[in-house]
């Protein structure tokens, strides 16, 4: 289990994956019906809800490309293997973040875009993902508000809509709990020392609390499903994540 990438829906994992796919699961409306390139696609658990456009996955570890059954290539967002203008459509969900400078990331989506194509980036609102205040997460590099992801975009993008991913009563009830809980480790650290622990420890610390607390059945976490997501787009403040939709211009 990694804090990394969604790579089950065991246990108390299921929130979170429902949420990445539910991501696939808003996107295909604002494609078109060429060619995907699947950016920070992970172990790729819902390409197949972008059918029938052909998906090329794209991820930094070689090992969740396996068993994928379409074309994989394993290399850094920041430096797609392709040339100018090779697809028509992109998405990255959950990924930009994962690394510390996204703008080179989302300048090489840009970059393989074949004018007039459209993008989907979809990442942690940072008002209310954990802390709005500080990255609590050891594998974000940056959190985005509406406003620093426009900023972003639009520095690549002739045109950028915004959109949020809002869940249901059930679904925002387990996330206040788990919020809570955070609040009560971090009160115990009143001093903020974690900001001296390395990243590689924080990351190993995360992983291990995620494993031991997740990894038992949980009713009230396996009854949600991608239903329980909806895509908005007023009061994207109170949006879980941010859809950033940016269309190439046509020249």
């Amino acid at each position: 289990m990694t804090g990394e990438r969604v790579v089950t829906s065991r246990g108390g994992f299921n929130p979170t994956w429902q949420r990445h796919v539910a991501a696939y699961a808003l996107a295909p409306q604002f494609l078109g019906q060429g060619s995907v390139v699947d950016v920070g696609c992970g172990v790729g658990h819902s390409y197949k809800l972008l059918a029938p456009r052909v998906t090329v996955g794209v991820d930094v570890d070689p090992a969740v490309l396996e068993g994928q059954q379409r074309e994989t290539v394993a290399a850094d967002m920041r430096r797609l293997p392709f040339g100018p203008a090779s697809f028509d459509g992109a998405v990255a969900v959950h990924s930009i973040e994962h690394v510390p400078d996204p703008e080179r990331a989302v300048g090489e989506i840009a970059r393989v875009l074949k004018p007039g194509g459209v993008a989907i980036l979809v990442t942690p609102n940072r008002l209310t993902f954990a802390r709005p205040d500080e990255i609590i997460d050891p594998y974000h590099y940056v959190e985005y508000d509406q406003a620093a992801l426009l900023a972003l975009c639009t520095r690549f993008f002739a045109g950028v809509e915004l959109a949020g991913v809002f869940g249901s009563d059930r679904y925002r009830a387990i996330v206040a709990r788990e919020h809570a809980k955070l609040d009560r480790l971090l009160r115990r650290d009143r001093l903020r020392l974690r900001r001296f622990v390395p990243r590689a420890v924080r990351q190993r610390l995360y992983d291990s609390r995620l494993s031991r607390e997740r990894a038992g059945d949980d009713p009230e976490a396996a009854a949600i499903t991608t239903d329980d997501f909806s895509l908005g787009h007023d009061r994207l403040d109170e949006a879980l994540d941010l859809v950033a939709i940016c269309r190439k211009s046509q020249e």
